[in-house]
């Protein structure tokens, strides 16, 4: 295994044996880590998952290298699902307030990777596509996760309603955000029990806002909630992010 991968099997497994097609390549982009795993046709995880650390200068070359070290860990994949924390349209990047300003730009990291890959592959917000792995299909449902920032995604029957950004819509007090309260800097400012009345709240919020028939918090910070949510309210494990990345391509195409 290469330096820096950590993972809960060898790598030489994860990419030796063949899952029924199409297999599909997932990773999810985070501040602090990458992470991929193979998913097998019908969305079950076909290797370990493998994790190294994101760059700490995480430009766009810097990212892709690391993103190609992945990729030849995990070789039997017939596409890829992308998370990237940030804008992305038409599969390109406009904003990563944690990774770096020029990933704003239009950066077209769909078109790059399927140039490098030679594969089929499509990005999206990374709350996307852990939404579309823990989603019933029915009604109205909201993902929300709790990480560096806040992201989240909005879906009605099964499908995405794209460009949600909640965390960075003004609330409470006039120059503040979603994200300034749940954020990792919210918690880090406020405290944890603090943090957790603002989520209580955000939760209240976002149930007038929306109308939301099932809400699933998720994120790294979400084993830091400390009251019982409610009704129609999960809590994931931050291992779900990935599992998404078959129902990107069914729902968008």
């Amino acid at each position: 295994m290469a330096p820096g991968v950590s993972a809960n099997a060898s790598a030489s497994s994860a990419g030796s044996s063949r899952p029924a097609a199409p297999t599909t390549l997932v990773i999810d982009i985070g501040s602090s880590g990458l992470k991929a795993m193979l998913l097998d046709s019908a969305g079950r995880p076909a290797s370990e998952r493998l994790r190294v650390v994101t760059p700490a200068v995480p430009t766009p070359e810097a990212l892709l290298e690391e993103l190609d070290g992945l990729r030849k860990l995990l070789t039997n994949f017939d596409r890829a699902s992308v998370g990237f924390p940030g804008v992305v349209k038409c599969g390109a990047t406009f904003g990563a307030v944690h990774l770096h300003p020029l990933w704003a730009k239009g950066f077209p990291l769909q078109e790059e990777l399927e140039k490098r890959w030679q594969k089929p592959v499509r990005v999206s917000n990374d709350t996307d596509l852990a939404g579309y792995g823990v989603i019933w299909g029915q009604g109205v449902e909201l993902v929300l996760t709790l990480g560096d920032g806040l992201g989240s995604a909005l879906f009605t029957s099964g499908h995405l309603c794209p460009g949600l950004e909640l965390g960075r819509h003004s609330w409470r007090k006039q120059g503040m955000t979603y994200e300034d309260y749940l954020g990792r800097r919210g918690l880090d400012k406020f405290g944890q029990a603090r943090w957790n009345e603002f989520l209580a709240s955000a939760i209240q919020q976002t149930a007038a806002l929306f109308n939301w028939d099932r809400l699933y918090l998720g994120g790294g910070n979400a084993n830091k909630i400390v009251f019982t949510p409610g009704r129609n309210v999960s809590i994931l494990p931050n291992e779900t992010g990935l599992l998404g990345g078959v129902m990107l391509w069914r729902d968008q195409g």
